[in-house]
């Protein structure tokens, strides 16, 4: 059984995406345009669309930038 999300590694673990820089790269498009590349980000940002075409007031920071 894995304790604490190790699932077999202990403390190493190889990507040959990181290792290409392709997750580096994801991730500084995701910040640049500010679209998802994850599967999760991608459900946050369809949900919180319908929810703004039912309830327009929501999702809508009031914190000035």
């Amino acid at each position: 059984m894995a304790k604490y999300g190790f699932k077999g590694s202990y403390g190493f673990s190889f990507s040959w995406k990181r290792l290409l820089g392709i997750s580096g790269f994801r991730t500084s498009i995701a910040r640049k345009y500010g679209v998802p590349t994850t599967k999760g980000g991608i459900e946050r940002k369809v949900g919180r669309s319908v929810m703004r075409m039912f309830f327009p007031s929501w999702g809508y920071s009031k914190r000035k930038k």
